[in-house]
């Protein structure tokens, strides 16, 4: 009996630890992203690396990087931008189960919706720290300044104001915070300063484009990676 004790718990010992199911995979990169796992650990990803829930991926400068998700929903990173995936659910014969939540800490970032948006467009948002971003069947742009867009160019030429700065090209987004709610259609911007100030629609000559190299925004190759060939990843 007791052998039969210690075999099982040596067996208890040996049983794996559950991953993170796979959300997508980098199909564009120029520079160095980094991912740090749920469990802490950090990664430096090339071209054809899965990313998971729960991934933190950061770009470092000068770097983009483009993401496809398993709806087929994409993301391209700016430099300097540190990008979340707190939730990712999707199983195509379960729309119920859908749910995706991106929490953008830094940076800017363009997406397009996937399937998800597509049937379950109230189980996609990006959040940041000004405001929560939602979609509705969308191709967006979306940058947080914070003392950190010295560097993007405006029609006045200062740099931009602190706050969240969005552009919609397809669709249509909702920007919400405390202080409320306001929509924004395809060919408008919008802006919010802070997590107190009402989110608002922002005539062109001050809306904010995020932009995108061409050979990362369009399909034009896969752009050079960190350990592309014969490794997708490497530990850091």
């Amino acid at each position: 009996m007791q052998a039969a004790v210690a075999v099982l718990a040596l067996g208890l010992l040996w049983v794996p630890v559950a991953q993170s199911a796979t959300a997508g995979q980098v199909t564009h990169l120029s520079g160095t992203l980094s991912a740090k796992r749920a469990d802490g650990t950090r990664k430096l990803l090339s071209v054809k690396s899965e990313v998971a829930e729960g991934d933190t991926l950061s770009t470092e400068a000068e770097t983009y990087a483009r993401v496809k998700f398993a709806d087929g929903g994409e993301v391209v990173l700016r430099p300097g931008t540190q990008l979340k995936i707190e939730t990712y659910a999707y199983n195509a014969a379960k729309p119920e189960s859908d749910n995706i939540v991106m929490n953008m800490f830094k940076g800017g970032l363009r997406a397009v919706t996937g399937l998800i948006g597509k049937r379950n467009r109230e189980k996609v948002s990006f959040q940041t720290e000004t405001a929560t971003i939602g979609i509705r069947g969308t191709h967006f742009g979306a940058l947080l300044c914070q003392n950190d867009c010295g560097g993007v160019p405006t029609t006045g030429g200062s740099p931009p104001p602190n706050g969240l700065h969005v552009d919609v090209t397809n669709g249509a987004i909702t920007m919400s915070n405390s202080a409320g709610t306001v929509q924004i259609n395809a060919g408008q911007f919008g802006f919010v300063a802070n997590p107190s100030t009402p989110p608002a629609v922002v005539p062109p000559q001050q809306g904010i484009q995020v932009t995108m190299p061409t050979s990362i925004s369009q399909n034009k190759g896969g752009g050079k990676g960190i350990g592309k060939g014969d490794s997708s990843e490497c530990k850091m």
